[in-house]
């Protein structure tokens, strides 16, 4: 089972109390000039990252509210979380100290 720091709360619980929401840090495109290519880019293309990828998580049966992750596609483990609206961390550092 995965454990899962909320940033919020400060908690660390099992991935039932959480949902995942998607890959984080993805710009919606502006409705008025966007054109289909950039709206089928926004809804259905999405980077299968092999290592460290950047997620949105939201906790469901805690605060509700939603917050990003770095998880590391292989190991399957939590490098780190962080609000949103937080930059987002370097990734070769966390996974040089998560080795």
């Amino acid at each position: 089972m995965l454990l899962i720091h909320c940033p919020y709360c400060g908690e660390t619980l099992p991935e039932l109390e959480f949902v995942y929401a998607g890959e984080a840090h993805i710009a919606r495109p502006d409705p008025a000039t966007a054109t289909d290519e950039d709206w089928r880019d926004f809804l259905f293309i999405r980077n299968n990252i092999r290592g460290a990828h950047v997620e949105r998580w939201r906790h469901v049966h805690g605060c509700g509210r939603f917050f990003n992750a770095v998880r590391d596609t292989v190991s399957d483990r939590f490098l780190t979380t962080y609000r949103v609206g937080d930059p987002r961390p370097d990734l070769a550092a966390l996974k040089e100290r998560a080795e």
